[in-house]
């Protein structure tokens, strides 16, 4: 661990729900969003007594789901509570994921008295057909003013989200969204690949043939020209699949799911970790709120991680930064030399142009970005 605690909100409501999504969303009027926060609090006092491992909380991320989509007045209510009942920090960073169509100068002059610092637009797509397309509920102009509408309230940090490889996308429609984002000037991009999951309507139209992905072809050049494009507008991949300014324009809270940071998840589906131990709570609302209600911890499963998995998480979560493997710090920590004990691996991964040997380091080229699981499961972690 390298930084202090974080913990994750997650508030499952959206107006719709979009044909790709994969996470814990549903909708849902007034009330019973209100008796969801109802809720969460309760989950909050749950854990009351027990947050000891997450001592000194330093980021409050709210994900979901829509966390715009509750009015300030019930985020209020959330932090309070959190402040109240949890081991946070006074100056912890506060992170909200908001859509565009939520984002009024009204609610985000709220937000901002609120302490919300690092702002997240899930935009998408500028483009109309995209927008359409992944069932988005904005046009490319309210994508655009929310940008705008977030730095006139005086959001420290916005970041915009962006999806690419739709099917039959090009490379100049994906290049032109690219330039319009740079053109707003964020402080911080994430750009995802298009993912089609069990269980959604794209997933199912997938298995049904009715609907394709895009050639892995398509999908290298359009990674390849996602960090290429952004790094020359000023704004170098410090993930697969995250670019800021600077290093301090990057996300205060998702680094600390990389690098074995203890945090601490609730709401429905969320996950928890600390330090060895990853558990999960009811991925469904109802089953999540019985639990909270007859004053039982809503966790649906749980995984003890030994040294070994621990290790390949390691490599593989640090072979998607663009710090790579700190070589020493993984040698304190798990007890051997991974350069000694792959050594040959590595001088082949060098020659191929995947990693580079940096001093102390292992740092993954844009190339081995682009395969970084598969490249973590070559290294050998077992016994010597």
């Amino acid at each position: 661990m390298t930084q202090a605690p974080g913990l994750y909100l997650h508030l499952p409501f959206c107006s719709a729900i979009c044909p790709y999504c994969d996470f814990a969303v549903l909708t849902g009027d007034g009330a019973r969003k209100r008796r969801f926060v109802a809720s969460l609090i309760r989950e909050m006092e749950l854990w009351a007594a027990g947050s000891a491992p997450f001592a000194g909380i330093n980021t409050i991320y709210f994900g979901g789901g829509t966390p715009s989509a509750h009015p300030p007045g019930e985020i209020a209510a959330i932090l309070d509570a959190a402040r109240r009942l949890l081991p946070i920090a006074a100056r912890a960073r506060i992170c909200f994921e908001a859509n565009p169509e939520d984002v009024t100068p009204e609610g985000a002059l709220a937000w901002r008295a609120l302490g919300v610092e690092f702002l997240s637009l899930g935009i998408q797509s500028f483009d109309p057909d995209a927008l359409a397309f992944l069932g988005r509920r904005n046009s490319a102009e309210e994508a655009r003013r929310s940008v705008e509408v977030a730095r006139e309230a005086g959001l420290p940090f916005v970041s915009i989200d962006l999806i690419y490889g739709l099917p039959g996308q090009s490379i100049e429609t994906w290049r032109s969204t690219l330039e319009t984002a740079v053109a707003l000037a964020p402080d911080h991009l994430s750009c995802y690949q298009l993912t089609f999951h069990e269980g959604t309507p794209f997933g199912f139209r997938l298995a049904r043939g009715t609907m394709a992905e895009m050639p892995e072809e398509g999908q290298a050049e359009m990674f390849e020209l996602t960090h290429r494009f952004l790094a020359d507008a000023g704004y170098p991949g410090y993930e697969v699949s995250n670019f800021a300014r600077s290093a301090a324009h990057r996300s205060p809270h998702n680094p600390k799911y990389w690098d074995h940071t203890p945090y601490l998840g609730l709401g429905p589906s969320a996950h928890s970790f600390d330090g060895r131990r990853r558990w999960w709570n009811e991925r469904k609302l109802g089953p999540w709120e019985e639990k909270v209600a007859a004053g039982e911890r809503p966790i649906e499963g749980s995984e003890e991680l030994t040294p070994d998995d621990l290790a390949l998480e390691t490599l593989m979560l640090g072979l998607r930064t663009a710090e790579g493997i700190d070589l020493e710090r993984f040698r304190s920590r798990f007890g051997f030399d991974l350069l000694q004990r792959n050594e040959p691996l590595v001088e082949r991964l060098v020659g191929e142009g995947l990693l580079v040997a940096a001093g102390q380091a292992l740092v993954p080229t844009l190339a081995g970005w682009a395969v970084a699981d598969s490249l973590a499961r070559a290294f050998d972690l077992g016994p010597a």
